[in-house]
């Protein structure tokens, strides 16, 4: 078994996929109508599990649009060239709310996307 993707709430497909594949660097693996919902799956460029990008259907799952990890960093995006990688987040329009510091588990800085999600970017 391996974990495939996770579900992420999202307050609009197509401003979803263009943050993701536009600044991120994400690839769109699916978009599939299904009529009255989209499947949508989105994979970081180096592989590994993606997101299933999910509408928010109700006012519940719309409050919890950027909150998924109850204001704790719950995203993890490791690189292989972290000053690369970061360089080009900001020049994405990425906000970090840190300067990059070392960890025992390597060179990490907080960011968030459009939508309020904190992500480490996890540099090895």
């Amino acid at each position: 078994m391996r974990l495939s993707a996770l579900t992420l709430i999202v307050p609009d497909y197509d401003a979803a996929i263009a943050f993701y594949c536009g600044q991120m660097g994400f690839e769109l693996s699916e978009d599939i109508d299904q009529g009255h919902k989209r499947w949508v799956r989105v994979t970081p460029p180096g592989g590994g599990a993606g997101f299933i990008l999910a509408q928010a259907a109700d006012a519940r799952q719309t409050a919890a649009i950027g909150d998924q990890g109850a204001g704790r960093v719950w995203l993890f995006l490791q690189t292989d060239d972290f000053a690369e990688d970061r360089a080009r987040l900001l020049a994405a329009g990425v906000t970090f709310e840190e300067e990059p510091r070392h960890e025992v588990y390597g060179t990490v800085a907080v960011f968030r996307d459009i939508f309020g999600n904190r992500w480490d970017l996890i540099g090895t």
